[in-house]
């Protein structure tokens, strides 16, 4: 569901970025505040880990107890790191780290001259938090209200974790004590501890009090770490598609699903929607990592596109997400443009007009014969939509589409639906094929686009099947289309198509050949030279794909957030599974079958 927001922070954030705000608009004070503020940290762990001059040591001793003041070192040592996590938050605009940066400059100012007369360091930290305050306007950014619970239950934790191993290792190490010790000495020792100061109890030897000093410590800084991350970590909402919302959604694809092939996968459950003012045009997204990621075009009337993109933005700046589209079409593209985000080509959708097609030709003749085979082999198929096919066939091919995919992780987000035979996605079209005994061997599953397209959403088969089904299926969906009313059939999408095609040409220039080049050596893991091999066996229509982004500095975060989204980068649960999931190198296929056909376990990822 769209984060709700008012009319103020709508007009902030579009002032922010388009720079007219009163006293003009500072894009470089964040960039700047941030490395400022991660040097001062830097310098305040350089601090706390030297001594301080002797005679201002000596001086203080007078006047200060000494538990002072190594409780100040402690102290400065955890501000200069957290100063350091904080930067990041600076440099997004957060203002929850702008509050938590001019608490610990004023905390630090203190410090230093507790820890030891250090009038520089104060000073330096007072002219940061001055900058601070004059430019607080320039950190508007909001949180995501659900991150500070999570802060606050590692906080609670790690802080009973911590507790609770201090105590152990004292009982453990009871013998190394001094007499006595109670338990709320142990207790204070402990707390004391974990910031780094001397508890009250004594050791024995120099060797035990230095190991439980450094363990409570390491306990304290690794709360004060997670407690930090949690609170500053880029916000994801939870994504959902209330069903009014898919009401209307439906409504708008009814009137324009036709513009765009991708247009139905907005339908998604895991999106959220933002909508234009006038409600004529909408955009599907998902926050992953902190990326603001929308797919293909704004759905809706034309028209109102440039208010949905504006609400888009706005959302991005008040919450100093980073913008991105993924397979924009042309128009959406120039659209998106007009907005300040540039476009760079990501690769071609492969369209095939019905009317058109033909086996015929020398051009088609591997296709053909291919066909011809499967279908001597006593394979036959089927074309349907999904709403006439019986519930006692959608149920075991639903679990097939499970036990076929090859993977435990379903693939996708930009040109996937992420279902299968949903009682409100009777109008897709299910092509399955099936052997001489009658059992259903691989299917192809298709999306509306329009009233007369189907667009590709999953392509799967049993991988101890014959080779070449899943051109037979892609043939049998063309040879259906005119009895379903359909007469474009979007298939796959072939990533960095134009460049595996031009690179391998007589003539092509060394930055060209050495792209291609590592094209290639990436298809040893993700089937991009594959892909496009299997699409362009059909002669399709290329219709050109896009990201649009707002610097090419975030292109890096957003292709990881785009892999994330897909699922083909899932952070595993522990070491071992991250061993496993590991791809290597020329590693057999499951079976000589699997390894035959290029394309399986196929969703419009342009991935394999």
């Amino acid at each position: 569901m769209t984060p709700r927001f008012t009319t103020i922070d709508r007009a902030r954030a579009r002032r922010h970025r388009q720079g007219d705000r009163p006293g003009a608009s500072r894009p470089w004070v964040p960039a700047v505040a941030a490395g400022l503020c991660a040097l001062i940290g830097a310098l305040d762990v350089a601090d706390a880990l030297t001594p301080g001059y002797v005679d201002r040591v000596r001086w203080l001793a007078g006047y200060l107890p000494g538990t002072l003041s190594h409780a100040a070192v402690a102290a400065t040592m955890v501000t200069g790191v957290l100063l350091l996590l904080l930067s990041h938050g600076l440099r997004r605009r957060k203002r929850r780290a702008w509050v938590a940066v001019v608490g610990l400059l004023a905390l630090s100012v203190g410090l230093h001259m507790v820890k030891g007369l250090d009038v520089e360091e104060a000073l330096i930290a007072l002219a940061m938090l001055a900058a601070l305050l004059r430019y607080r306007e320039e950190f508007c950014a909001v949180g995501d209200p659900q991150t500070r619970w999570l802060a606050l239950v590692a906080f609670l934790g790690w802080g009973t974790l911590g507790v609770a191993v201090g105590l152990f290792v004292l009982s453990l190490g009871s013998r190394f004590l001094v007499s006595p010790h109670p338990l709320g000495a142990q207790f204070r020792q402990v707390l004391y501890g974990l910031v780094g100061v001397p508890g009250p109890l004594r050791f024995t030897t120099d060797r035990m009090a230095t190991t439980v000093a450094q363990l409570l410590f390491a306990m304290g800084m690794v709360t004060a770490l997670t407690t930090a991350y949690l609170l500053l970590r880029p916000a994801e909402p939870a994504a959902t598609l209330l069903p009014t919302e898919e009401a209307s959604i439906r409504a708008l694809l009814a009137r324009h699903g036709r513009r765009d092939s991708l247009g139905y996968f907005a339908l998604r459950r895991d999106k959220s929607l933002i909508w234009s003012p006038s409600g004529k045009a909408a955009i599907a997204y998902r926050v992953v990592s902190g990326v603001m990621l929308a797919s293909g075009d704004p759905l809706g009337d034309p028209e109102a596109w440039p208010g949905a993109i504006d609400r888009f933005l706005d959302e991005c700046d008040r919450h100093a997400w980073t913008p991105a589209i993924m397979g924009c079409g042309q128009q959406g593209g120039e659209i998106w443009k007009r907005h300040g985000l540039d476009a760079l080509e990501l690769g071609d959708e492969a369209v095939v007009d019905v009317a058109a097609f033909t086996l015929d030709g020398r051009v088609m003749r591997n296709v053909r014969q291919m066909v011809a085979r499967v279908e001597r082999n006593g394979y036959t198929a089927r074309a349907r939509r999904v709403r006439d096919i019986p519930a006692a066939e959608l149920a075991p091919l639903a679990e097939g589409s499970a036990a076929w995919r090859g993977g435990d992780t379903e693939r996708g987000f930009s040109m996937a639906l992420g279902r299968f035979a949903d009682p409100e996605d009777g109008e897709c079209v299910a092509v399955t094929a099936h052997d001489h005994n009658g059992s259903t061997r691989a299917f192809l599953h298709f999306v509306p686009w329009g009233r007369d397209g189907l667009s590709l959403d999953l392509m799967r088969r049993d991988r101890g099947a014959d080779p070449g089904l899943n051109e037979f299926l892609i043939i049998s969906a063309l040879r259906a289309a005119p009895d379903l009313g359909v007469r474009r059939l979007s298939l796959n999408f072939a990533v960095f198509r134009s460049a595996l095609e031009r690179g391998e040409k007589l003539g092509a220039g060394f930055v060209l050949r050495r792209w291609h080049a590592v094209l290639i050596y990436g298809s040893r893991w993700f089937q991009i030279e594959s892909l496009y091999r299997f699409n362009a066996k059909f002669h399709p229509v290329w219709e050109p794909r896009f990201v649009c982004y707002r610097s090419a500095a975030d292109l890096p975060r957003i292709a990881l957030a785009a892999l994330e989204a897909e699922a083909f980068l899932v952070w595993p649960g522990s070491p071992t599974e991250l061993l496993r999931r590991i791809p290597r190198p020329g590693r057999s296929a499951p079976s000589s079958a699997a390894a035959s056909d290029p394309v399986t376990d196929q969703v419009r990822t342009g991935h394999s």
